[in-house]
């Protein structure tokens, strides 16, 4: 029997744009509920929730962790989030697993970018939403403007239940009371402040008349101006945050322990536990169905995040789905068809693993070591129905990556592959193209932190460099050209002859087209396969920069033989000699790959957006409202991928962060002179370095 019934356990994501103080929230939790002894700040390095190295040496939160509270008999699982785009992937892996969200506000700061996608992440994921305003200590917090805003920019479902009056002194709208904090953060109630009766009338008004929207009996006593009592307003908080019609607004300050306590009070009494939702979503198909839970039904877990940790291995990091999840059970992972054995479970608390003997239905824990389980995973005692994964946007921002030590390069592959099972939001290639070993992340600090782990983790260093871009050769016009190889050295020579028209390939073609219209047996057809072989060799290097040259026809149409001296190896380098001579005769051009580009912006900055495009050779194709999202519209375009390589940064700097984009080569095309010469200008000042 898990120590924690499914009744009480609540799942809460922190989330909130970065600096909102999440950490600090997560901190005060922990310190008022016993968990630690001390508040740590994210700046001293000393959070549970922050623990990671990389974390502490830069004092912000990278990755997604988990942090269970106990309060009034209730187990709390606080996930605290980061708000820096860059690690949005781990916000996705917090809203899978929580129940509900808290979204922080700075209240100096206002709205900002992560406010609004803490706001779209929850909602996407379809879980309940509450605001705290944190440090409204902050001289310069204006709390009256900052609801307005709220309630501006997400609507009516903003809902209050404390106001600020005074230093440390709060009205608690459902109680009708004032509350103030002492340093531990216990609350004591007095009597409304004389000149704060209005004010709290006021925003009393705006609770009741969202609570009253929540049932029509409640209704009618709202218009009836009947009393509707703290159990009715309790329950129907508890209805309309489920319903997502009411999202609660709190405020205080996190390392001032003003008001934690009266927003723990609320997660226990209004927020929903797992099984509130009574259903959820499972793959059906291409699309997705619901399932019910069912408490004590057939165990299943989903697998929502994984650490490659160098030293204890693997940890996967689970929510119990279905049914209560024992140790030593074993499981059928859905995804890949192996079974996994739950060896040992755990509950985590930062990087602090508590062993436990079970875990109820809708609990979060961690097991290591399992040999064929992934993030994104469902394993289950029985049956074959996955839940829906968790998509992670595509990474465009790339960076050539290769070792500061010669022979690192295995090293580098190792690490990357460990740390490609942890982030999902990071990929990485060997670019048969360019030869480079690249990686691609969602921005500039993404790719950073990914450095100093494999650094740090996995011993190898290693320097980030512009990825070359995959250029292309082809010719315009059509030429013949002779290739002849004659060598005599004693014994059999070499003899091979060919001419052969060179021109552009058909349409739609990629590679060579090769033809025959020899007549006469002047080149016997056993010696065509060796031609056709010699060309598509010569054709890995252009004839201009050495780039790949491709969209070629080629016919023979005569040459001749040596009864004795010919050979196949002769004829691929008669044919090879013919490429060379005769392709700088043909109107070479370099080819650039051009790629399909949608930019998701708010109205007000398409624009700014357009404007950036032109400056980067792209061709706008339209504009068209974003399905479901009002005020926003999606941007199409052609634009060259030379002129993508920092876009995700200038896109992120344009909208503030709020646009988003996809990417997609669709074809190639030819440079434009001016910039044809720097390339190949470029290629031989690379060549001539190497040389030295």
């Amino acid at each position: 029997m898990a120590k924690y019934t499914t009744n009480q356990i609540r799942n809460v994501a922190l989330l909130g744009h970065s600096g909102s103080g999440k950490t600090s929230f997560a901190e005060a939790m922990l310190f008022m509920t016993g968990a630690t002894n001390r508040l740590g700040k994210p700046t001293d390095g000393n959070t549970v929730c922050d623990y990671d190295a990389e974390e502490i040496r830069r004092g912000f939160t990278l990755q997604a962790s988990v942090a269970p509270v106990i309060w009034n008999d209730c187990k709390i699982n606080i996930l605290d989030a980061p708000g820096y785009l860059d690690f949005v992937g781990e916000c996705l892996q917090a809203v899978k697993v929580a129940d509900s969200a808290i979204i922080l506000v700075d209240s100096k700061s206002g709205i900002e970018v992560g406010t609004e996608l803490g706001w779209e992440y929850a909602t996407d994921a379809g879980i309940p939403r509450a605001f705290f305003l944190n440090k409204i200590d902050d001289p310069d917090a204006h709390f009256d403007k900052l609801f307005e805003e709220l309630r501006e920019e997400f609507g009516v479902s903003v809902c209050p239940i404390l106001i600020p009056t005074e230093k440390g002194a709060f009205i608690n709208l459902i109680d009708m009371k004032a509350y103030s904090y002492d340093k531990n953060g216990k609350h004591s109630e007095s009597d409304i402040p004389a000149g704060y009766t209005d004010t709290a009338e006021e925003y009393r008004a705006m609770l009741l008349e969202s609570v009253a929207e929540t049932s029509e009996e409640l209704m009618e006593k709202f218009f009836a101006e009947e009393e509707i009592t703290r159990d009715e307003i309790t329950e129907a908080m508890h209805t309309g945050i489920m319903e997502g019609s009411i999202a609660p607004v709190f405020c205080g300050s996190s390392i001032n322990l003003w008001s934690i306590e009266t927003v723990m009070d609320n997660i226990v009494d209004s927020f929903p536990k797992y099984t509130s939702h009574k259903v959820t979503k499972v793959i059906d198909g291409d699309g997705e169905k619901t399932v019910e839970i069912d408490e004590n039904g057939v165990v299943s877990v989903f697998i929502f995040k994984t650490i490659a940790d160098p030293f204890v291995g693997k940890m996967s990091f689970f929510k119990v789905m279905n049914g209560c999840l024992t140790n030593e059970m074993v499981l059928k992972n859905l995804t890949s068809g192996q079974t996994e054995k739950f060896n040992k479970i755990y509950t985590v608390r930062g990087k602090t693993q508590t062993e436990v003997d079970s875990l109820a239905c809708g609990d979060i824990g961690m097991t290591a070591k399992l040999v064929a389980t992934n993030t994104n995973d469902t394993l289950a005692v029985e049956g074959d129905t996955e839940y829906t994964k968790i998509k992670y946007p595509e990474p465009y921002l790339s960076m050539a990556i290769a070792p500061k030590a010669k022979g690192d390069e295995d090293k580098i592959s190792q690490g990357m592959a460990r740390l490609l099972e942890e982030d999902y939001t990071l990929k990485y290639e060997n670019n048969a193209d360019t030869k480079q070993l690249v990686i691609s992340g969602l921005g500039d600090i993404h790719l950073d932190v990914v450095v100093n782990k494999l650094k740090n983790r996995y011993g190898t260093t290693v320097e980030l460099n512009p990825p070359k871009i995959a250029y292309r050769e082809a010719i315009k016009k059509s030429v013949q050209q002779e290739g002849k190889h004659k060598k005599q050295s004693g014994g059999h020579g070499q003899y091979g002859h060919v001419r052969i028209t060179f021109g552009p390939g058909p349409e739609g073609s990629e590679g060579l087209t090769f033809t025959e219209s020899v007549v006469g047996g002047s080149v016997p057809k056993n010696y065509f396969p060796a031609v056709e072989k010699g060309l598509q060799e010569a054709m890995a290097k252009g004839v201009l920069a050495g780039f790949p040259m491709v969209n070629l026809s080629a016919d023979l149409y005569d040459g001749s033989y040596h009864e004795v001296d010919s050979s196949e190896m002769a004829f691929k380098i008669a044919a090879s000699l013919a490429y060379k001579e005769g392709l700088p005769k043909a109107g070479p051009i370099i080819l650039e790959p051009v790629g399909d580009l949608k930019v998701y912006i708010p109205d007000s900055l398409v624009g700014d957006v357009i404007g950036d495009l032109n400056k980067r050779r792209g061709r706008v194709l339209g504009m068209n409202a974003v399905v479901g999202k009002k005020g926003w519209q999606v941007v199409e375009a052609e634009v060259p991928k030379s002129e993508m390589m920092d876009y995700t940064i200038s896109l992120r700097a344009i909208s503030q962060g709020k646009g988003s984009f996809s990417f997609n080569i669709i074809r190639y095309e030819e440079v434009p002179g001016m910039l044809a010469t720097k390339i190949i200008e470029q290629v031989k000042r690379e060549a001539e370095e190497e040389d030295k």
